[in-house]
């Protein structure tokens, strides 16, 4: 496979004979000869775009392109909702509009470690990941030695991470287990004091209000080792023009069912808590 986003698009379209291009999103510094033959993009496998296709990608900037099998696709679902790979570097999946990482003024990478670190998993611990998305939590977790279970609800979100160079080790990394299901329900499974950590990054409370809730919350609870981290990942929403606070409510839950040291963690726009002894 190839991927290709509006920026070698537009490369393409600046070339007359050949060039030599990135096309794994900048998950490697290798790169690939493309040549221009007969108004068509010539790819190293022998697929052939043509340049008019190609003008339409040069003006996407928000999403990926893949090609595969001589075909050029979009990666993206449309299957009771609408799921794309989004051109960040590296990328972000967006659901129906909604982007599932933070790229203002940051990006998706960026935005994972400012969560992680709040837990500073290491080698030999068992992390558990809530909401997989494109498991860049899960595989930084391993990266640093730790074992990962990560959950995740839709197939659709499973299927574009399979498409995003960036996500493989989720399908390669044997301390990375991927548990398909509502994590309000997966989570009931595990055993009093499994993990050492948790990294709950759920979608915002409209689209998910029972990651919210003080019945999930007591689970955590129920499933961390004792003096194991929570971070809960919030956000901010409505806060600035509603004066809506979702954190306060959250410490407040998250106190209510046996959670101490809970603080917020502005940098990464979410809540850090501690299991007592």
């Amino acid at each position: 496979m190839y991927w290709i986003t509006y920026r070698e698009a537009k490369k393409i379209l600046k070339t007359e004979n050949k060039i030599f291009l990135n096309l794994d999103l900048e998950k490697t510094p290798k790169t690939w000869v493309v040549e221009i033959v007969n108004n068509k993009a010539v790819f190293p496998d022998g697929s052939e775009v043509d340049l008019k296709i190609m003008e339409k990608i040069a003006k996407d900037e928000s999403t990926v392109y893949f090609i595969k099998d001589g075909e050029i696709y979009k990666a993206a679902i449309s299957n009771g909702g609408y799921y794309k790979l989004v051109s960040t570097i590296p990328p972000t999946i967006e659901i129906n509009g909604i982007r599932m990482h933070r790229t203002k003024d940051t990006n998706p990478y960026k935005d994972t470690l400012e969560k992680i670190n709040t837990i500073k998993p290491k080698k030999g611990e068992f992390i558990l990941d809530t909401c997989m998305g494109l498991g860049y939590t899960a595989i930084e977790c391993a990266k640093r030695g730790a074992k990962v279970i990560t959950i995740e609800k839709n197939p659709n979100v499973l299927e574009i991470a399979k498409i995003n160079p960036y996500s493989r080790e989720l399908f390669t990394n044997k301390n990375i287990e991927i548990r398909m299901g509502n994590a309000f329900d997966v989570v009931k499974e595990f055993e009093d004091e499994t993990f050492d950590a948790i990294v709950h990054d759920p979608p915002r409370f409209s689209l998910a209000g029972e990651l919210y809730s003080e019945e999930f919350y007591r689970e955590l609870y129920r499933i961390l080792k004792p003096r194991g981290k929570l971070f809960h990942y919030v956000g901010n929403p409505g806060r600035k023009y509603r004066r809506k606070d979702l954190q306060r409510g959250v410490m407040e839950r998250l106190r209510n069912v046996g959670f101490v040291d809970v603080k917020r963690v502005e940098e990464a726009l979410g809540v850090v808590a501690k299991k007592g002894d």
